[in-house]
């Protein structure tokens, strides 16, 4: 699977199209390739050798604790000494560490596999949790048996341990047991299914990788970079690490004989143009023959709301990324944008590594903010609350987008923040921005503290709930940010801005940012620095309205606001149909018969440029090579004209051929469906269903009891459905749901927390031009 070659394949490629390139690496990827390598390594992503022989050590010390867990279990029960001897458990790893991009200091997720007569509740959550807690290299010793994906949480000699359970059918485990099959699912109860899917999961992504070196460097790349930008977080509504584990990897099958310099470079390419909801599947899923739900919008309403799909490889498929909102969404689709323009202007050495990785300033990107405190006695009390609340954050968003109609649009902080001088505190932040590209009245107001009230009463609604635990939200404008949250308590100066070309106000900073990626500095928004300050853009000549964007800025938000809000139309597209090849069309960009080249400069011949559609044209040889279409008549057919060269050889614009080829695969089946059931949208499906209410289900609402059995979407841009069903497990986050909820009614938290009305004024809530990407 992993090869220093090029990759070739007995069954043509990996995925469910074909690659949009087999292109093998130029000097130039080798070269930009070393660069962001060292570039990783000098950002301290790599463990030392000593770390790594830790992990190992711990991790087989692990492994024989639950071994003698499992035999004083079975004796305890009163089986035989034969039995005793021959029962056995056995851990296994996923997650970053399986896939091998952990970093130093990264938690292990591990999953124990025990036989059948070792309970979860009296066995692994009792037995276990007591002798792990008499070990004095065990440290910060947490159950959570009531999560969505029950978990047990510590330190075994400084290193953070997360370890789920899967009891199996089999009397005894075998030492070669091999989870992949799905015949390992049979009999099991949902907590076994949704423990292993994270291992089941990660093994399948390494198997459908065509170069596993290339994916871990490219997905740590990804990684660091989500992080930078504010856009890596399940719980929040962005991305987890399995969600750019998958994304990576169906990049990987798209340019199997690409460098990870490349690939990081197409990454955006690609996810700008992704139509969503189009799901990202690695591989057809299958129906299975155990009868387990899987996703499929067609038979689920629910996964009809998904904004953003990220499916699965593994049985039981599922959506993966389920908490992306609306509005984390746009957010995600500007940094993809963003990303884009930077990778572009690296390929003609306009820009480094550096721009690319720049943080991303969230408490200079907006005017106004949302504050939510949470309190504690202690620190256990606190950490139970915290997690409670994180796994609520989700609903604020969905509910003040409801609540405003979509007018007001949330951008949470993917991480939290504590004031050291208050005792056991915690607070997150979320970024508020009325939608851009609505005019409005200056004087109009978003009042939103029903909104807020409604939000506590549902959190307030937690089983395990003290006195002391208590939560406040506040409105907080941009110069009133507490200084806690900055590096070392102190506010960075905001950086001076000077007119665009276009006469609008940019930063000093990203002029010089711009001007060295080679594009003019007023008409890349989204690079510009988000603090523009209304007094100073009145002394540069930009527009002083803050309803008054610039064309550019204007134009962006429009394109974004209707991407995100043709999402449900878009997914009524997706529903009930299978669009064949030929059912595609000829792109509208070949409508008239011919392909525009501007510049004789621009030509440069594209090494084998495909999409799904020239899967017919290439044959396996059998010397393990592969023959691509022989006359330019067979790709002509597929997707239109082509470019003549003196040497009569057929060739494409390279950029032209590849949008067209991402377009195919990422583009959306006819419109003609049927529509979608309406007046219920996903908060009140989250809500109907009991989510919102404490009731023990999901984080994001998604449980496998109340999903419907379901059909799966195959090809992407050209074929949408063979039989399949689905149904909907979350990644595991560091965050749980814990429980059911507070039956006693709300407690005195929430009634004596009276602050400042959340009456936000439009002025105060809309930006200006340029003030964020």
């Amino acid at each position: 699977m992993e090869s220093s070659g090029l990759v070739k394949r007995s069954n043509g490629h990996l995925g469910v199209t074909e690659p949009i390139s087999w292109s093998g690496p130029t000097e130039y990827d080798v070269i930009k390739t070393q660069e962001l390598e060292k570039y990783l390594a000098d950002a301290g992503l790599y463990e030392s050798q000593e770390e790594a022989v830790s992990r190992e050590e711990i991790l087989g010390r692990l492994d024989q604790i639950v071994k003698i867990w499992v035999k004083k279990v079975s004796r305890a029960k009163g089986f035989n000494e034969q039995f005793v001897q021959e029962a056995n458990a056995k851990i296994f790893t996923f997650g970053s560490y399986r896939l091998g991009v952990h970093g130093p200091g990264a938690d292990i997720d591990t999953l124990c596999v025990g036989p059948r007569h070792a309970t979860r509740e009296e066995d692994f959550f009792t037995e276990l949790h007591n002798m792990l807690s008499e070990m004095p290299e065990v440290t910060e010793l947490h159950p959570v048996p009531d999560a969505h994906v029950p978990v047990m949480r510590f330190k075994f000699s400084g290193v953070s341990i997360d370890l789920l359970y899967a009891k199996l059918s089999l009397w005894v485990i075998p030492e070669d047991l091999d989870i992949s099959q799905d015949s390992i699912l049979q009999n099991a109860d949902e907590q076994t299914v949704r423990s292993l899917n994270g291992c089941r999961v990660t093994d399948q992504i390494l198997r459908l990788v065509p170069n596993i070196q290339n994916f871990r460097t490219t997905l740590r790349c990804m990684r660091f970079w989500a992080k930078r930008r504010g856009v890596y977080s399940n719980v929040a509504g962005f991305l987890g690490g399995i969600n750019w584990a998958l994304l990576v990897a169906r990049i990987c099958q798209l340019y199997p004989n690409a460098l990870p310099s490349m690939l990081v470079s197409r990454f955006f390419r690609v996810y700008t143009q992704w139509r969503w909801p189009n799901p990202v599947m690695l591989c057809e899923i299958q129906e299975g023959t155990l009868g387990l739900p899987i996703w499929d919008p067609r038979r689920n309403f629910r996964d009809r709301l998904h904004q953003m799909p990220i499916i699965t490889p593994a049985y039981p498929c599922m959506n993966s990324s389920y908490n992306v909102s609306s509005s984390t969404l746009r957010v995600m689709t500007e940094e993809f944008q963003r990303g884009n323009e930077i990778c572009e202007a690296m390929e003609a050495n306009k820009a480094d590594w550096d721009t690319l990785f720049e943080p991303y300033p969230f408490f200079e990107a907006y005017k106004n903010y949302l504050e939510i405190d949470i309190t504690a006695d202690n620190e256990s009390d606190l950490r139970k609350w915290k997690g409670w609340v994180e796994s609520r954050l989700r609903t604020l968003t969905l509910k003040i987008e409801r609540h405003t109609f979509g007018m007001l649009h949330c951008h949470p902080c993917p991480r939290d923040f504590s004031d050291k001088s208050r005792p056991f505190h915690c607070c997150y932040f979320m970024g508020l921005q009325r939608k851009q590209g609505v005019p409005v009245q200056e004087s109009e107001q978003f009042d939103i503290r029903g909104t807020v009230d409604d939000f506590k009463n549902s959190v307030s609604m937690y089983t395990l709930w003290k006195p002391g635990m208590e939560i406040q939200v506040s409105h907080r404008k941009r110069r009133n940010v507490p200084l806690f949250v900055f590096p070392g308590g102190v506010r960075p100066s905001r950086p001076p801005k000077v007119a665009g070309v276009d006469g609008h106000a940019v930063s000093g900073r990203k002029v010089s940012d711009m001007v060295h990626a080679g594009k003019p500095a007023g008409n890349v928004s989204h690079v510009a620095d988000a603090s523009t300050d209304r007094k100073q853009m009145e002394g540069k000549g930009a527009s002083c309205d803050p309803i008054v964007e610039s064309s550019s800025e204007s134009r962006k938000g429009k394109q974004l606001d209707n991407r995100t809000d043709s999402n449900a139309a878009n997914m009524n597209n997706l529903v009930d149909h299978i669009l064949k090849p030929s059912e595609m069309g000829t792109p509208s960009s070949f409508a008239n018969g011919v392909l525009d080249v501007p510049d004789e400069s621009r030509k440069r011949k594209c090494m084998d440029v495909t999409t799904d559609s020239f899967a017919t044209g290439s044959e396996f040889q059998a010397d393990h090579s592969f023959k691509r279409p022989e006359t330019s008549a067979a790709i002509a057919a597929s997707v239109g004209p082509v470019t003549e060269v003196d040497n009569g050889e057929s060739i494409f614009c390279s950029k032209e051929a590849e949008t067209l080829a991402i377009s195919k695969i990422t583009s959306v089946p006819p419109s003609n469906l049927a529509a979608l059931p309406e007046g219920l949208d996903e908060l009140e499906y989250f809500e109907s269903q009991g989510h919102d209410k404490g009731f023990g289900g999901p984080v994001g609402g998604h449980s496998v009891e109340s999903s419907t059995v379901k059909d799966a979407i195959t090809q992407l841009g050209s074929s949408y459905g063979s039989n399949t069903k689905n149904g909907g497990v979350e990644e595991l986050e560091k965050s749980s749901e814990l429980s059911a909820p507070y039956l006693g009614g709300a407690p005195a938290s929430t009634a004596n927390t009276q602050r400042k009305p959340l009456r936000l004024r439009l002025s105060t809530v809309a930006k200006s031009a340029g003030e964020r990407s």
